[in-house]
């Protein structure tokens, strides 16, 4: 599609994350098989923890230590490994609850800004298993939307996003009962790629754009219904957003 290589793996690896992190009934089921019977161990040092032999479930206290490294490193190995070793705690149940406790989340999802494209990856991985607790859903959504309307910004990424494979489910975002933090994200990211399409010319590149991609999603009759309905919506900053966009 005439874009490197590079705009494409995050695009597509970014919104397919999001969609993962949305989509209660796409969540990974059957993760926290296993979780009985393993060892909790003394305390050991951060990077001890890192070091992939070292895979037992972590404690409070351990998991505490390894988001304060992860926070306060700028070494691409020890991050790499502490968000491999976040993203295999992160599988289990009280882990979910406990990293989001401490305040994991952001510290995590600051990650998936990161130029490193296996720390991309690994974040969004801890991520996905973290969005398996209801609870960690709506922190995890803002996490990633925050990186997705900064991507859309950029007219060099829109054709890459818009080509991105997606959920069909990603359209339950531009519900009216969606939080609005959440819905004014998804709308900003819609007209950010709307303005980015006028400029570059997307609605002639149509037929290049797989069935199934987010394209077809945004520019589809569901997703027109739904910013209809918005157009009514209660809250004055939602129905700006929506009436900002020409086609609806």
């Amino acid at each position: 599609m005439g874009r490197s290589r590079h705009v494409g793996w995050v695009a597509a690896g970014l919104v397919l994350g999001a969609g993962a992190c949305y989509c209660i009934y796409k969540l990974m089921r059957g993760q926290r098989q296993g979780d009985r019977g393993l060892r909790l161990h003394p305390s050991r040092s951060a990077e001890d923890l890192t070091d992939g032999s070292y895979d037992d479930i972590l404690n409070v206290d351990q998991l505490q230590k390894l988001l304060y490294l992860l926070e306060s490193t700028d070494d691409p190995i020890i991050i790499e490994r502490a968000l491999v070793t976040l993203g295999n705690n992160a599988a289990f149940s009280a882990n979910q609850v406990i990293i989001r406790e401490l305040g994991g989340i952001p510290i995590i999802g600051s990650k998936i800004n990161n130029p490193n494209h296996s720390i991309k990856e690994k974040a969004l991985n801890a991520l996905n298993n973290l969005s398996v607790n209801v609870e960690n859903q709506v922190k995890i959504k803002v996490q990633v939307l925050k990186l997705l309307v900064n991507l859309s910004e950029n007219p060099a990424m829109a054709e890459g996003l818009l080509g991105a494979q997606v959920d069909s489910s990603f359209l339950s975002l531009y519900d009216g009962h969606v939080a609005k933090e959440i819905l004014l994200r998804v709308l900003t990211l819609f007209q950010n790629i709307n303005n980015c399409c006028k400029k570059e010319g997307c609605s002639a590149m149509q037929p290049t754009f797989p069935k199934g991609s987010l394209f077809f999603l945004l520019y589809g009759e569901e997703c027109a219904q739904k910013m209809r309905a918005l157009v009514d919506h209660h809250d004055a900053d939602v129905k700006e957003k929506v009436t900002v966009l020409p086609k609806f």
